[in-house]
């Protein structure tokens, strides 16, 4: 019990914290600043009008070749930058360790106020900052428009993203951060490619979770909340020894 957070975070169950990192990208999916705009972000990537990328399930080899580049090449672009940002991060966390537990608990504070922010609660923090300048559509365009992507704020990414760079920043290790970037991004991104393949078979699925996103929201405040919390608290180091014990979790390092 006398283990530290960082500790846990520096060695702690690897999936763990993989995959609260994939549940924050699926959530800034679902969350209405993007489940909105998919199938716009879907068309510019691929070059396809919103009617291809209807015919395109189920339809002729090359639409669905050319959905599967697009995704593909916009979920690499946004991947390298917010990569690239959280391996940065943690290796200011480095450099921070001999105040590891003050670090902690700033973290956690801006983590709570993320989750605030993500559930409307904060403002000044609601408004989109978005790169104007955009690169031609289509398969060429698509990782600079990832980039792009990665390079805006949007009150729904944003936070979420800032929880998961915090919880590198804590790590310390740059190695991990790039871990949790990438388990973010595919959180964040599969589903991008899932909805551009099979368009026709979920626009229904995605329709009803529009409908029902301020649970998204609720549920994804509240998760960043907790974490944030737990990291003031020292609350996250109890709760991973209790998954050390329950499910035989190992300290498993990446």
């Amino acid at each position: 019990m006398g283990e530290t957070y960082a500790e846990i975070a520096r060695s702690g169950p690897v999936l763990l914290a993989l995959g609260l990192a994939a549940l924050a990208g699926l959530v800034s999916f679902l969350s209405p600043c993007v489940l909105p705009l998919a199938p716009g972000y879907l068309s510019y990537v691929t070059g396809l009008a919103g009617s291809d990328l209807d015919a395109g399930d189920g339809g002729s080899a090359g639409r669905y070749g050319r959905v599967l580049a697009g995704t593909l090449l916009f979920i690499a672009g946004f991947t390298a930058v917010f990569t690239l940002t959280a391996v940065v991060v943690a290796g200011v966390g480095q450099f921070l360790f001999t105040y590891q537990r003050a670090v902690e608990i700033v973290i956690g504070a801006l983590i709570v106020l993320l989750g605030l922010a993500f559930l409307g609660l904060v403002p000044g923090m609601q408004r989109e900052l978005r790169v104007r300048r955009l690169p031609e559509a289509g398969l060429v365009g698509a990782p600079v428009f990832g980039a792009v992507f990665a390079l805006s704020w949007t009150p729904c990414v944003g936070p979420t993203l800032g929880a998961v760079i915090g919880m590198a920043t804590v790590s310390g290790q740059t190695d991990r951060a790039a871990a949790l970037a990438v388990a973010y991004c595919l959180g964040l991104g599969l589903p991008f490619l899932v909805f551009g393949l099979a368009f026709r078979r979920l626009l229904g699925v995605f329709t009803l979770i529009r409908r029902n996103s301020r649970w998204i929201t609720r549920i994804g405040g509240g998760l960043l909340i907790g974490i944030g919390v737990a990291l003031m608290t020292g609350g996250w180091n109890s709760f991973v020894i209790w998954i050390q014990a329950t499910f035989g979790v190992g300290e498993v390092s990446i």
